[in-house]
């Protein structure tokens, strides 16, 4: 059976979903593209239990595809009906009471259908902001820009291979003044569980909370935890089973674990110490760059060595393995991580951490017109509704792009089939 037919297969029962004119004209989606758009649709909204929810959905996500300029309620119901829908899909939004959760987890199982996922990238998301009122907004430092901004922080999982990546699930950080504020709380609707964490804690729970669906497989984690204590990061996702990558910085302190090595029974180093008393050991190592649209083949300088977060009192140190990228040979290496999949090549575990290239190109390219910054409003739940939804929206937009049937062609659903 071919890839269409298979498609078409699936998605019989919902085939008044199609790709919307506008947005196949704009992207130029094919027949496939279409049946990949029903299928998703299907994939999302057959979980509500009443036919009108699912029109809803199905038309706010039109206008997330649709509209022009910010993806507000107002701007979304501009495109099928004017003020009547705009009332009805605030509604929606923001005072109706359906989970977004298993709308998350269903698009996360339909990209592993549909794609071949290498990794997890948790990626930190600034939300300016000119207001006060918008659930968690506050002033904060931006490290990506490196200046204080006013707004929201949120950090975004997303599913990522080297052809696309797409945000299947989503934590709104809250400050200190919104979590013990009451009136604030109240206000926003913000739950009862969502209390104090701190940045690095908030970014590992949205990995954890994203490990804890059923039936997805887990991948292991990028992150960057270069801001934050690193130990209490790496133990909750060990100690939830989950595999990591963590961008670090190089002051990190490690300890050489492989006695082969000089420096073993040092004491603890910085990572770059150990990086640059080893260079002798750098070989290239060759990787795909899609950043700019196209497939670049690239080369970096890099090297693995085992080590070990010192430990306390003389407990047994966890095995890890430390990765230096360099991009100048006669420089310190670049890019600095740490990962317990100690048993990978070193080649492939870079080849790992070049997946935020790509979320970084698809936040830009995709994400951004799909509304993820988009939402309007003061409501926690609306702001977590409003952004699945805009995750769908980016999920369709590549859907109906050439890059995803070429992808889909090269081979995802003979690699599904054969596993």
């Amino acid at each position: 059976m071919s890839t269409s037919t298979k498609r078409r297969a699936t998605t019989g029962a919902v085939s008044s979903l199609t790709v919307p004119r506008s947005l196949a004209t704009s992207v130029g989606a094919s027949g496939a593209g279409e049946e990949a758009y029903a299928e998703l649709c299907s994939a999302l909204f057959s979980g509500f239990p009443r036919r009108d929810q699912r029109l809803k959905a199905e038309q706010y996500l039109y206008g997330l595809l649709t509209a022009q300029g910010r993806k507000s309620i107002r701007n979304i119901a501009a495109q099928i009906g004017g003020p009547a829908a705009e009332q009805s899909l605030h509604h929606f939004v923001s005072s109706s009471t359906w989970d977004w959760q298993p709308m998350r987890a269903a698009l996360a199982r339909f990209l592993e259908r549909n794609s071949c996922p290498q990794a997890w990238v948790v990626r930190p998301m600034p939300i300016p902001k000119a207001g006060e009122h918008s659930v968690g907004v506050d002033r904060r430092f931006d490290p990506e820009r490196g200046q204080v901004f006013h707004g929201q922080q949120a950090f975004g999982v997303w599913f990522a291979s080297d052809e696309l990546s797409v945000p299947v699930n989503w934590r709104l950080f809250l400050p200190d003044p919104w979590v013990n504020d009451r009136t604030r709380r109240d206000r926003a609707e913000v739950p009862q569980e969502a209390g104090e964490e701190t940045l690095e804690e908030c970014a590992v729970a949205a990995a954890l909370d994203t490990a804890r669906w059923t039936d997805v497989t887990r991948k292991p984690v990028l992150l960057d935890i270069r801001g934050g204590a690193g130990r209490a990061a790496l133990t909750r996702l060990a100690g939830a089973g989950v595999p990591v990558v963590a961008r670090i910085g190089p002051g990190s302190r490690l300890a050489i674990a492989d006695r082969s090595l000089p420096g073993f029974g040092a004491g603890p180093l910085s990572a770059v110490q150990i990086l640059e008393s080893l260079k002798g050991l750098r070989r290239p190592v060759s990787w795909v760059d899609t950043v700019a649209g196209v497939r670049t083949s690239r080369t970096s300088l890099a090297t693995a060595v085992r080590v070990a977060l010192p430990t306390p009192g003389g407990e047994r140190m966890r095995p890890l393995v430390l990765l230096g990228e360099w991009d100048d040979p006669r420089r310190a290496p670049a890019r600095v991580w740490i990962s317990d999949l100690t048993h990978s090549p070193v080649g492939s575990l870079l080849r790992l951490t070049k997946l935020a290239r790509r979320v970084e190109r698809d936040f830009m390219e995709v994400g951004e017109g799909a509304g993820l910054r988009d939402f309007v409003g003061r409501s926690f739940r609306g702001w977590h509704r409003h952004i699945t939804l805009a995750s769908a929206a980016h999920a369709a937009t590549l859907l109906a792009s050439s890059e995803w049937d070429a992808a889909y062609d090269s081979g995802y659903a003979s690699r599904r089939s054969a596993s």
